[in-house]
């Protein structure tokens, strides 16, 4: 459903404003994605919503039923805490009494506690003082003890640990010595006699005889015992025999080989026991100093043992009193903590039953409010699915439509929910779906139109998941997003910019917002990097912020966007709106007028603002509190405060609210009067924006067009009567905006725009029907013509006129019986068709007098179109004032005015106009002649224009760029350059000038901000003349009067004068005027004039053929690049350059002696004489015939109708049967295709018409199939693929797009004509033309012969014909084809009297002729009846001949060209590919006379 709908409503969109918008498939999946995500993030912040709104109501009744309770148990506290205080005095007594009876009291209870607590306490005080002594006397002595051993243990530790290392292996090899080394025997005596175990008697083995002691049998016996490592670990070392030691030290110690170090080369047992012996030496030494301390010791520790016996008995007795003390404090310390328990609980609940209060009150008022809020919340929830359906359509599909469409599909979606049940709100608005009004009211401030089409594009940029690509002309979404993100660190480029790429990185990386376009970021190719966004741009891989913002707008009026462009974005349509402008006009109509209202509005938009913003943050603070607090709310104090201040806050809010909206109120009640000036005004800026369709140099900005309307307010007349106050005030803006725009339109537009001015305001204003307007624009398409037979005796009314008649009686019933009226009253009618000024006759019957001024412009427009633009003058005049047909005056001076020093001057200029010379004088006036510098733009001038400009800017001098369409790449840089150009950097007398042709790519911002100004040739002989008497060298009077043969300088100056005009002036005829319309321009005047004095001063006699070569050839004829111009242009000068000029007393320039060489004078003389000629000139002037100025009315007629359909104008039928575009288009497809015949048979054709050598054409019949097949393929293919594009079955391509745009307003689809032969007419005579000439080859073929006459007009390549038929001349006579030629025999008009093909050549048919009529009897050219624009040429012949048997008549040379444009590509013939041949035609006048009347013939007619 929603794809359709949109699909259709961008049908009408198309049909009705000319713009396109393609819906996809991706639209549909977005439509989706967005729903989704729509529908779960507003579900989730809705419900949360709701949540915290019933937690707030949950927190309000929580405490409304704690109020009841609270007072309750206040009630039931009060009683308790009496006893308890009772109860806990009486206790305090008991406790407190005795411990003052201790300090003194003779309380009796007091005195027993005292008896026996106070002595035994005394008592254990000084025991425990007799043990504290004791025990540090016993501690000191302790201390001395463990600091002298403190050096022996480590020895004996060490021994012991050597001990533990001798293994019982190394025990049993020390043992089995029988005679050890001597360290070990030294080591073991030691031992032995620390053992004290005593040595054996063994005879002394020296051989004396005598026993003597040997300690080695001893050590033996006690190494061979199993526990002596253990009995040396166990040796009572505190009670070693002193004389034992006394060996020790005498005999081992003291021995320098009793060492571990030695004893261990022995054995390591040896070195563990001597360690052993060793250490029992060095402990000995400190025992005998520790031995009396430990006997200290232990005396200090024995008496200390005693006191702490008898210490501990009497601190039982003294703990067992303190216990009966401790019970009566903790009974008292109890009854304290009841009695404190009771008094907190107490003073609490006052507290809570205050701060309930304080809630209650507070809060009281937003629980009614907060019920409704929650309620409406719930059913919002329950309407989120299709609220959010909706909404996600309008993101997906609507953004580029304007609000009436978005409006229309928007209640067909609704209607759509409701028949398939699915849950909305009641009348959707997407501000009420995703708007926030805090967020909107920021928008507006930061410049967001206020008014809901704006609104909802700003939710659209806010919600869509695609960046937005934002329409935005008048740049009111570009000032709205750079002030709403300049805080963001806002950065705007261009895609012409040269550094845009790294500021793209930049912005990316560290997430800001830019105004540009790029693929990579609007598909959000983002990948993963470790755990971050990435994307890919360019080369460069940047790092993605998700700050990053990416708005893109375009200037552009109407884009079109291709589908894989329109995919990618969200594109939305900012364009202002009528209703937006007008309330913009309206503030600023009121802040003139009323600057005390307006400045107060104003302030209330941003108070109201911020106060609503406030009231928001307010209230989610409460519900925040109110959600976050746990258990009981009345007991969090810094919450209840927290409310009560916000609630305080909020209150005075609320008030400021109030009276703001009474406020707002009385404003917008005084303003309400002002409105229909502002809708007026808007009217007249849309007239100015649609001027751009026309040509793309017509562009005025918004701020522009303010400040005007700002002066008009303050310069209108005042009065106190305000609807006439408001008229003055459109009266004077209408003209002046009239005025000013004017200055910069071409002529051809000036009219057009007072037009579309007038018919816009009445269409406004309701005094004109919209259908009306687009049927003078369209001529009624899609109208059905009335079946009325045409009257039998009226000639004068062709068949395509009656058919208008018809067709205009369908359009209202004011027309329903014109063709009717017509038919009864012929003879008044056909007066209105004949009169010269058909727009001033009086309509017959009461036609006159029933029919508004417009409807009596569309009666001109049926009957005699070619008065149409007179009708239109003097409708404007009617309607708006003849002020508004008198443009102003080219005004230099004014212009200047207008600018500034950052705003340009650009000179739009136009064929044939140079305004160097006139802005140098002013230069000069100015004091600047020697101050301005000029360059003229081409290749490589750029960098020279911008250091002129740079220059200049600061020395406050003027700069001149002429030609800048002659440099469309430079463009985007002189773009850049005056937007640097600010008051600041700037000279106040810097100007820069520009002049530049209309060009597609000069920059917007210049036309827009810019002084633009037109300054065309005047047009008319007369206004032409004056103004060449008016340059220079004519107008200075020493160059004029210089010449040393004054008589003929100042006949042929007139007569060259005369020329220029004559030259300039006749483009305005179209093709019957030039072939091409060239640019003539002042510089060839100027030249000419120079050489003219020159050629004159310089010879004898006047060099008629050098001046004729000068000007026909080099000067105008440099220009000319038609051979027919050309031929025009020498007919002109020798006109002109002949002797008769000066010996012929009545030369005349023109037929009529109009225009004739003025008697020699003074410059005065002339400049008198040419003001005595008429305004507007004859065509007779010209050498044309009277019915030229019908084909100039006719072509006027049309260009401005044309103009008008480009701006915006055209869309629709204009009532009628109200058959849809695809509809009527899709029957011109079927009928087409019903009519196309299958292609030619080229292989058939090629067997019945083999190539010949004596027939060429048989080969020319092949070729014209060929070509015509190829036509017919792309036609066919085209219409089959539209077909079934229109059906749905086929993507519309953008070829097929304009196919299809291009049948439907009836014009050759371009697809078509670029294969197609020349032609100049509508589709229907198109379709009906090339049927015809299929016909004509498919009967040649048929008939097995060629036609005995040939259609001319019916060959593709027409050259081909005229050259075989030649060729089979030639090979019959055996003649060379270039000695050969054709001469032009006129025969009858009725092709039917020539049976017969001829012998040699052949007969053509179908050439019409243009500028003259064909005199049937004579069989000579002659003058074109009046009214007659064309004439069927006769029958020719074609007949060959050798060249130089041509015979001699008088004759003119005819050209011949396919089609009425004339103009075509020039050939390497050196011919237009429009033209086809000469033809000689007899005539009696003279050749430069059908010359200069443009007469030629035509193939084909462009009807």
């Amino acid at each position: 459903m929603f794809h359709e709908n949109v699909r259709d409503l961008s049908d009408v969109f198309q049909r009705e404003q000319g713009r396109i918008n393609y819906v996809t498939p991706t639209s549909y999946l977005e439509l989706i994605t967005a729903f989704t995500t729509l529908l779960s993030s507003k579900r989730t912040e809705v419900m949360n919503a709701k949540k915290r709104y019933e937690v707030g109501l949950e927190k309000l009744q929580f405490t409304e039923q704690q109020v009841t309770v609270m007072q309750g148990e206040l009630t039931a506290l009060k009683p308790d805490l009496i006893k308890t205080v009772a109860e806990t005095e009486q206790l305090m007594a008991t406790v407190v009494e005795p411990k003052k009876a201790i300090v003194g009291a003779d309380v009796a209870r007091a005195e027993e506690c005292a008896a026996v607590v106070e002595p035994k306490k005394a008592i254990v005080d000084v025991d425990v003082a007799k043990a504290e002594e004791s025990a540090a006397a016993a501690n000191a002595i302790k201390t001395e003890c463990e600091d002298a051993l403190s050096e022996a243990i480590p020895i004996l530790e060490a021994a012991m640990a050597a001990l533990d290392t001798i293994k019982l292996a190394d025990i049993k090899l020390v043992q089995s010595f029988k005679n050890p080394p001597g360290a070990i025997k030294l080591v073991m005596e030691g031992v032995c006699v620390l053992l004290d175990v005593k040595a054996a008697r063994v005879k002394d083995p020296s051989g004396s005889g005598k026993m003597i002691e040997d300690y080695w049998p001893s050590a033996q016996k006690l190494l061979a015992d199993p526990n002596f490592v253990k009995s040396l670990k166990d040796y009572d070392k505190d009670n070693v025999k002193p004389s034992i030691i006394e060996r020790i030290r005498k005999d081992y110690t003291s021995n320098t080989d009793f060492t571990p170090a030695n004893a261990a080369k022995a054995s390591s047992a040896a070195e563990g026991l001597c360690k052993w012996a060793c250490a029992m030496d060095s402990y000995d030494k400190v025992a005998k100093v520790v031995a009396p301390k430990k006997i200290a010791l232990k005396e200090a520790e024995g008496s200390y043992n005693i006191v702490m016996t008898a210490l501990k008995e009497k601190q039982a007795d003294l703990k067992e009193v303190m216990d009966r003390l401790g019970d009566l404090e903790g009974k008292l310390d109890s009854s304290m903590r009841e009695k404190l328990r009771l008094e907190s609980e107490v003073e609490q609940c006052g507290q809570k039953l205050e701060r309930a209060e304080k809630l209650i009150t507070g809060l009281g008022g937003e629980k009614t409010r907060w019920t409704e809020v929650a309620g409406q919340l719930g059913i919002k929830y329950t309407n989120l699915t299709g609220d959010m359906l909706i909404s996600a359509g309008v993101i997906s599909y609507l953004g580029a439509f304007t609000m009436a469409y978005r409006d229309s599909v928007v209640a067909k979606w609704v209607q759509g929910l409701e028949k398939f049940g699915i849950p909305r709100s009641g009348k959707f608005s997407l501000m009420h779906s995703l708007g926030d009004a805090v967020k909107i009211r920021a928008w507006t401030i930061f410049g967001l139109p206020n008014v809901s089409f704006s609104i909802d594009n700003g939710i659209m940029v806010a919600n869509a998941r695609r960046w937005p690509l934002m329409i935005d002309p008048q740049t009111q979404a570009n000032k709205w997003v750079k002030n709403m993100e300049r805080s963001h660190d806002l950065r705007v480029i261009k895609l012409t910019d040269s550094d845009y790429m790294r500021t793209l990185e930049n912005a990316i990386q560290f997430g800001e917002e830019l105004d540009p376009s790029l693929e990579p970021l609007l598909l959000k190719q983002l990948f993963k990097q470790g755990g971050l966004n990435f994307i890919r741009l360019g080369d460069a891989t940047i790092e993605f912020s998700d700050m990053f913002r990416f708005y893109i707008t375009t200037s552009l009026r109407n884009p079109h966007y291709l589908p894989e462009t329109a995919v990618k974005v969200t594109l939305l349509n900012f364009m202002i709106t009528i209703d937006g402008l007008s309330d913009q006009l309206l503030g600023v109509t009121v802040a003139q007028e009323r600057p005390d209202l307006e400045a107060q509005r104003q302030q209330l938009v941003v108070e109201s603002a911020e106060n609503k913003k406030k009231l928001k943050e307010i209230e989610d603070k409460i519900l925040n509190v109110l959600s976050n607090s746990e258990g009981n709310i009345l007991e969090d104090a810094s919450a209840i405060q927290i409310l009560s201040e916000a609630k305080l806050v909020s209150n005075d809010i609320q008030e400021k609210e109030v009276v703001a909206e009474e406020t707002q109120r009385e404003i917008d009640a005084a303003r309400v009067g002002y409105r229909p000036g502002g809708a007026y005004n808007a009217i007249l800026f849309f007239c100015i924006r649609d001027m751009a369709g026309i040509d793309p140099m017509y562009q005025y900005s918004l701020a522009w067009f303010i400040s005007l309307f700002i002066r008009s307010i303050q310069g209108s007349a005042k009065s106190e009567d305000l609807t006439e106050r408001l008229k003055h005030i459109n009266d004077h803006f209408t003209y002046a905006l009239y005025q000013n725009i004017c200055m910069s339109l071409f002529e051809k537009d000036k009219l057009l725009f007072a037009f579309l001015l007038t018919s816009r305001i009445m269409l406004g204003q309701g005094q004109l029907e919209l259908p009306h307007y687009q049927f003078l624009l369209t001529g009624g398409v899609g109208i059905n013509e009335r079946e009325v037979a045409k009257p039998a005796s009226s000639d004068w009314i062709s068949k395509l006129l009656w058919g208008k008649i018809c067709k205009v009686a369908n359009l209202c019933e004011a027309f329903a019986k014109l063709p009717e009226d017509i038919a009864a009253d012929l003879p008044g009618w056909m007066t209105v068709y004949e009169a010269v000024d058909p727009q001033n006759c009086t309509l017959p019957g009461d036609y006159d007098a029933k029919l508004s001024s417009f409807e009596k412009v569309l009666i001109v427009n049926v009957l005699r179109p070619d008065k149409m633009v007179p009708a239109i003058q003097a409708f404007v005049s009617a309607t708006l004032g003849i002020k508004f047909t008198e443009p102003p005056m080219f005004d230099l001076v004014g212009s200047y005015k207008e600018s500034s020093n950052t705003a340009p001057l650009l000179f739009v200029l136009s064929t044939g106009s140079d305004p160097t010379s006139a802005l140098m004088t002013f230069a000069g006036t100015m004091g600047y002649s020697s101050k301005i510098s000029v360059i003229s733009m081409g290749q490589g001038q750029g960098p020279k224009a911008a250091a002129l400009i740079d220059s200049a800017r600061k020395a406050g001098s003027w700069v001149l760029l002429q030609n800048c369409h002659l440099a469309p790449s430079w463009m985007p840089a002189l773009e850049k350059i005056c937007e640097s150009i600010k008051p600041e950097n700037t000279d106040p007398d810097f100007r820069l000038w520009m002049t530049s042709m209309p060009s597609p790519s000069f920059p917007v911002s210049i036309l827009q901000n810019g002084v633009k100004m037109t300054n065309e040739p005047p047009a008319g002989l007369r206004a032409n003349l004056r103004r060449s008497y008016a340059l220079e060298p004519i107008c200075e009077v020493e160059f004029f009067e210089g010449c040393n043969k004054p008589g003929p300088f100042k006949a042929l100056l007139f007569g060259l004068c005369f020329m220029h005009a004559f030259v300039q002036e006749r483009r305005k005829f179209g093709p019957i005027g030039w072939n091409i319309p060239y640019g003539f321009d002042d510089g060839d005047l100027r030249i000419s004039v120079r050489q003219l004095q020159m050629y004159i001063n310089d010879t004898e006699e006047v060099p008629y053929a050098a001046l004729q070569y000068a000007i026909g050839e080099c000067n105008y004829g440099g220009r000319v690049t038609d051979d027919k111009d050309r031929r025009l242009l020498n007919t002109i000068l020798h006109r002109t350059y002949r002797s008769e000029i000066l010996t012929d007393p009545d030369f005349k320039l023109s037929e009529s002696g109009v225009y004739i060489i003025p008697p020699e004078g003074p410059l005065p003389s002339y400049v008198e004489y040419i003001s005595t000629l008429p305004v507007f000139p004859l065509p007779e002037a010209f050498g044309l015939h009277d019915n030229a100025d019908i084909t100039k009315d006719l072509q006027g007629t049309q260009v401005m109708l044309e103009t008008l359909i480009l701006t915006g104008g055209g869309g629709g039928g204009g009532g009628g049967s109200g058959t849809s575009e695809e509809e009527l288009v899709g029957i011109m497809v079927k009928d087409i295709l019903s009519k196309l015949p299958p292609n030619f048979d080229i292989e058939k054709a090629q067997l019945r018409f083999p190539v010949r050598y004596d027939q060429s054409l048989n080969q020319v019949l092949c070729q014209e199939m060929l070509r015509y097949n190829r036509l017919l393929s792309i036609i066919r293919d085209s219409l089959v693929n539209l077909e079934k594009a229109l059906k749905g079955l086929q993507v519309m391509s953008s070829d097929l797009d304009l196919v299809f745009r291009s049948m439907a307003i009836g014009q050759l689809p371009p697809l078509w004509k670029g294969k197609s032969f020349p032609s100049l007419k509508p589709l229907g005579s198109y379709v009906l033309d090339l049927l015809a000439r299929l016909d004509m080859l498919q009967s040649w073929y048929d008939n097995s012969a060629p036609p005995p006459v040939f259609w001319i007009s019916g060959f593709f390549f027409t050259p081909s014909f005229s050259t075989a038929a030649l060729q089979n001349y030639a090979r019959k006579h055996m003649l060379p084809i270039d000695t050969v030629g054709y001469d032009y025999v006129m025969l009858g008009t009725d092709p039917s009297e020539y049976p017969e093909a001829p012998e040699d050549g052949v007969y053509i048919q179908g050439l019409f002729l243009e500028g003259c009529a064909w005199d049937t009897d004579k069989k000579l050219l002659c003058d074109s009846r009046p009214k007659i624009l064309f004439e069927p040429a006769p029958v020719i012949w074609l007949k060959p001949m050798p060249v130089d048997q041509f015979p001699e008549y008088p004759h003119y040379q005819c050209p011949v060209y396919r089609t009425a444009e004339r103009r075509g590509v020039l050939a390497t013939t050196g011919h237009s590919t429009n033209f086809l041949m000469f033809v000689r035609m007899p005539t009696e006048k003279t050749d430069w006379a059908w010359a200069l009347a443009g007469v030629c013939m035509l193939a084909s007619l462009s009807d």
